[in-house]
């Protein structure tokens, strides 16, 4: 997708006005002269009325002042032990960038305030380590951080944390994200680092739903020692509730924008099970798929299928359940020779309508499309082309759009149907 085309970009908008993006920045990237760019996409997404929350790590300003100052930092990422003199470099070093931050925002016109919102209590003694001043996330001042959202003001959220006794604490950036982000019921954590994502066995993830991360987190040595971290804060974001985690380099002009505007991003995507109440049919399910599409059939509106038409393509065909019952179903037929692949009897039953199941169904379809390398989706309509075009991004097409085996069924069944497409690849 161009990002130039607000097309592309106006199909996502509706499911993000309003919802609110915790945007984690790495120090590293603060002071990287791309970050200006960051700071303009999040102009972009304020105009949109998306809610942002800024939070930015220290550790490579708290390396450098202390080599400055000639203090040897004890720690720098707020997950070892914080000595005072540490602690003191963590303050300047923090205070230094997050005024950098507002700096920024204010030449984007964004109104935005420092905060401190993030009330922590010691980490304590660990396997008989104290660990002095180093934080643990307590909880989040919710209603600090709603108020100033509700105003249109960007908070900003240094890597310190406060007691009720005016102390402060070295807290890790990656926690304050994922505690921040599941306060406020965030809809996107994006960590902005300066790797291009998660890697494993040196290739990187594109997209990982986070029971599997868990299961690679298992493994010793997963992930590099510097993204590390993201991995796990990734996975405790999802569990907590966050249904999309990313993992980006902040040093990618406009990525931001193609992380959050287009299905390929840039990055890697962790994102939570939505799609658990989805799984492929089985022969039992044959009866629960013409039951649910009976009534869609006698008003013309999906074409009829026998009970032999589907039981031989029972490959192609998913069932959407809630508490182990079907209530909507879809099918993905591939044409590989062409490399289309054909979104076909997808409904919904009346019962659980406007839950954005459907919605659920075609991006599910989508996704599988993607990892079967096809390079384009098509579907057929009578009556629901133009649901496909405003929910599922489709555009019309033509009956020459479609493999010349499916274009003969389509001439042959005379019902004359919407031939909707939609690419895959640019």
């Amino acid at each position: 997708m161009k990002l130039t085309d607000l097309r592309g970009i106006l199909q996502y908008i509706p499911q993000f006005r309003e919802k609110t993006f915790i945007i984690a920045v790495d120090g590293a990237i603060v002071t990287d002269e791309n970050f200006a760019n960051i700071l303009l996409d999040v102009a972009v997404l304020r105009s949109l009325n998306i809610r942002v929350v800024l939070v930015h790590g220290a550790s490579a300003q708290i390396r450098a002042l202390a080599e400055k100052q000639k203090v040897k930092a004890s720690n720098l990422d707020g997950t070892g032990v914080t000595d005072a003199a540490t602690l003191q470099v963590a303050i300047d070093a923090a205070n230094r960038l997050t005024h950098e931050i507002l700096e920024g925002l204010s030449a984007n016109d964004l109104r935005a305030v420092c905060t401190n919102a993030i009330i922590a209590h010691p980490l304590g003694i660990l396997h008989g380590i104290d660990h002095l001043f180093t934080g643990k996330v307590e909880r989040v001042d919710i209603e600090l951080l709603q108020t100033l959202l509700n105003e249109g003001i960007v908070p900003v959220v240094p890597p310190l944390g406060f007691d009720g006794d005016g102390r402060t604490y070295r807290v890790n950036s990656d926690a304050v994200a994922v505690a921040v982000g599941e306060a406020l019921k965030a809809a996107k954590l994006i960590f902005i680092t300066a790797h291009d994502g998660l890697r494993f066995n040196d290739q990187l993830i594109r997209q990982i739903p986070v029971a599997e991360l868990e299961k690679l987190l298992q493994t010793s040595d997963a992930f590099a020692p510097e993204m590390l971290s993201k991995a796990q804060h990734a996975a405790a974001a999802c569990v907590a509730g966050i249904q999309r985690v990313h993992v980006i380099n902040g040093r990618v002009d406009e990525g931001l924008l193609a992380e959050v505007f287009s299905n390929e991003g840039i990055g890697t995507l962790i994102y939570a099970n939505e799609y658990q109440q989805i799984r492929p049919a089985k022969k039992k399910d044959v009866r629960a798929i013409q039951t649910l599409t009976r009534k869609a059939v006698e008003a013309d509106e999906l074409v009829r299928r026998t009970r032999p038409m589907i039981e031989k393509n029972l490959g192609d065909y998913f069932i959407f359940e809630i508490d182990k019952n079907p209530v909507a179903c879809v099918a993905l037929h591939v044409y590989p020779e062409q490399g289309i692949g054909e979104l076909a009897c997808l409904y919904v039953s009346p019962s659980h309508e406007n839950q954005g199941i459907g919605r659920k169904l075609i991006q599910f379809v989508e996704a599988k499309a993607r990892e079967l390398n096809l390079d384009a989706l098509v579907t057929l309509s009578t009556q629901a082309f133009t649901y496909f075009q405003s929910k599922g991004g489709f555009i019309e097409g033509t009956p020459d759009d479609l493999p010349p085996s499916r274009r003969e069924k389509y001439e042959q069944s005379g019902r004359r149907s919407k031939v909707l497409v939609k690419r895959l690849k640019q």
